[in-house]
C-alpha cells in the first residue's frame, strides 16, 4: 500500500480540520479520490516533472497527482485553514510536497520549480480564467510550462476550444489555439463537488507548441481580437475602425471580408490582419 493510501477520505479530512467550503474563495471541493486521479492521469507521464497546482484545499487533486508519480508538486493555497490537511500529505510524501500560502495572482512560482514543468488545477471559479489567460500570454514563447490541465466551469472550457461560427467563440479561444493545442478531456456535474455548483464543469488539457501556429505580433494579435470581440455583432469594418484609417484595405488584404463579424473570422486570417497592422 502506498503512503497515500494511508491517509484519511477526504470527507474525514474535511470534517476533522473544519473546512467548509467557502464562495468568497471560489471554492468547490471534489472528494472523490477516483476523480482527482483521474483528473491527475490527464496531466500525463508526472515522473520527470514538476507538477504546479492552484487552490488545492483539501488536497485531492494533490494526492492524486503524487500518487501519479509527480517528482515534486508545488501548491499554491490562499486559505491558510487548508495548510494542516495539506501539511499531512506532505509529511506522507517527504520532500516531494511544498505548500506556498498565498494568492497565486501574486507569487512567481518559478523559485520553486524545476523543469519541466506541468500545471495541473481544480482552479478557483473567481481566478481560473486570469491565470489561464496569464500562462497563455508570457513575454517570451514557448512558456515556462508545457502542458496545463485545468478545471473551468463547462462554459469557460467550451471558450477555450470553440471553433469559428460558434457564439462560444472569442478571444479565449484563439489565445489558447494560437499558441497551444486545446481538448476537453472530462466532464464533471454538480454534484461531483461539495458544495455543488450551479454549473457543470469539465477538465480542458492544453499542450504547449513549439511556436504560435501562425506568425503574428503578439502584442497586435491581441488588440485586435480585443477590439474585434468587444463589439462582435459589429462589422469588423466598424468594430476595428480605431486600429487604421485605411483599415477596409488592410482586412482585404488580410483575406477577410469587412462586412464579415469577428465570430466568423478563423484564427489564421487574425493572424494575417495583425501582419498587415504592424507593416
Amino acid at each position: 500500500m502506498s503512503a497515500i493510501d494511508t491517509l484519511p477520505p477526504l470527507r474525514e479530512v474535511i470534517a476533522s480540520h473544519q473546512l467548509s467550503a467557502r464562495k468568497s474563495l471560489g471554492q468547490n471541493f471534489l472528494l472523490d479520490l477516483n476523480l482527482t486521479a483521474k483528473i491527475a492521469r490527464q496531466a500525463g507521464t508526472l515522473s520527470e516533472c514538476d507538477v504546479l497546482e492552484i487552490g488545492p484545499g483539501p488536497g485531492g487533486l494533490t494526492r492524486g497527482l503524487l500518487a501519479e508519480g509527480a517528482r515534486r508538486v508545488l501548491a499554491i493555497e490562499k486559505d491558510p485553514r487548508c495548510l494542516p490537511a495539506l501539511a499531512e500529505i506532505a509529511a506522507a510524501h517527504p520532500g516531494r510536497l511544498e505548500v506556498i500560502n498565498g494568492d497565486a495572482l501574486e507569487i512567481d512560482p518559478l523559485a520553486h520549480l524545476r523543469p519541466p514543468i506541468r500545471i495541473a488545477a481544480n482552479l478557483p471559479y473567481n481566478v481560473g480564467t486570469e491565470l489561464l489567460v496569464r500562462w497563455l500570454t508570457p513575454r517570451d514563447w514557448p512558456p515556462f510550462w508545457q502542458s496545463l490541465t485545468l478545471m473551468f466551469q463547462r462554459e469557460v472550457a467550451e471558450r477555450i476550444v470553440a471553433k469559428p461560427g460558434t457564439k462560444a467563440y472569442g478571444r479565449l479561444a484563439l489565445l489558447a489555439q494560437w499558441r497551444a493545442e486545446a481538448r476537453i478531456v472530462m466532464s464533471l456535474p454538480p454534484e461531483a463537488f461539495t458544495p455543488p455548483p450551479k454549473v457543470s464543469s469539465a477538465v480542458v488539457h492544453l499542450t504547449a507548441l513549439p511556436e504560435p501556429r501562425f506568425p503574428a505580433d503578439a502584442a497586435i494579435l491581441s488588440r485586435v481580437v480585443a477590439a474585434a470581440f468587444n463589439q462582435r455583432r459589429k462589422m469588423l469594418r466598424a468594430a476595428l475602425k480605431g486600429q487604421a484609417p485605411d483599415i477596409e484595405d488592410r482586412l482585404i488584404s488580410a483575406g477577410i471580408k469587412p462586412t464579415e463579424r469577428a465570430e466568423q473570422v478563423p484564427l489564421e486570417a487574425f493572424c494575417a490582419l495583425a501582419r498587415e497592422l504592424e507593416r
